[in-house]
């Protein structure tokens, strides 16, 4: 089946919009290619309007949600695109590959370099002293940013054993909905946006417990919910969701965590490394 254009369906049915639809239509056509990076919050505040406008904008225009209509719109600029990527495809396979390998090793240094300069040290301070004062941290994600939470908790699992990892989403909401003042519960999303993650936050701020998002826009609805926010750099169009890029800046804001967590708590955490350590030495040939 043939893909249709989402940027020729809003010009054609422009004239069928209301006032504040206008809006959003002349903001997404003036600037698609900016768009699909924005969170429907930096999308709302782009165009003057509520949360809620964009989503009934795109529910005018037919589709389920906000993330679909990002998803369309990036396959409608991928087909404007795809003449000049044809035309484009003159060199070798040689030098093409090695070609498109350095781009990928420059994404991957732009995201490192874009969450380094994220980095704020007041959040970074906030989570920190969470993390210390936590009987139990929880590491949740959903889908692609799961594997970032598993990936936490397999770091430091090795040096404390308050760490705890729970991959079903609704044994994470029942983790959230059982939790205290006295636990914290780090939130890994991309988006921000993503209804389990909302929901696992939304229980845990009525029990009372900490909560710390790890994402890529400061403003989005798991935000509104923190207590901390750690963002991550790296803009992923929505086709290419779960990119190494966007998971290279999520696993550097977790490394910092480790290794501050580490120096704060050098004896302690020097101990259980070695326990952890000699736990799999007879595994190693």
């Amino acid at each position: 089946m043939e893909q249709q254009n989402l940027l020729l369906e809003i010009q054609s049915a422009y004239n069928q919009f209301t006032k504040v639809e206008k809006k959003v239509a002349d903001f997404v056509m003036r600037h698609p290619e900016q768009v699909i990076f924005m969170s429907i919050t930096d999308l709302s505040e782009a165009c003057k309007v509520a949360d809620a406008s964009v989503h009934r904008f795109c529910r005018t225009m037919k589709l389920k949600g906000y993330q679909e209509f990002k998803m369309k719109m990036s396959i409608s600029l991928h087909m404007n695109q795809s003449a000049g990527e044809e035309n484009s495809k003159g060199d070798s396979k040689e030098n093409s590959v090695l070609k498109y390998a350095e781009r990928i090793m420059n994404s991957n240094i732009t995201a490192l370099k874009e969450t380094n300069a994220l980095l704020n040290e007041e959040q970074l301070e906030k989570t920190l002293t969470l993390m210390q004062n936590a009987r139990n941290v929880y590491f949740f994600g959903v889908g692609d940013s799961l594997l970032t939470a598993q990936e936490a908790t397999n770091r430091f699992m090795r040096i404390t054993r308050k760490v705890h990892c729970i991959t079903d989403p609704h044994m994470q909401a029942m983790s959230a909905a059982m939790a205290d003042a006295d636990d914290l519960i780090i939130i890994i999303s991309y988006s921000g946006a993503t209804k389990d993650n909302i929901h696992v936050a939304q229980l845990a701020k009525e029990v009372g417990a900490g909560i710390v998002a790890i994402t890529r826009f400061i403003k989005s609805p798991l935000t509104a919910y923190a207590d901390a926010v750690l963002l991550s750099g790296s803009d992923e169009d929505p086709l290419d969701g779960g990119s190494m890029s966007t998971k290279l800046g999520q696993l550097y804001l977790v490394d910092i965590l480790f290794r501050e967590y580490y120096k704060r708590n050098e004896t302690e955490s020097v101990h259980n490394n070695h326990l952890s350590s000699g736990a799999v030495t007879d595994k190693l040939i």
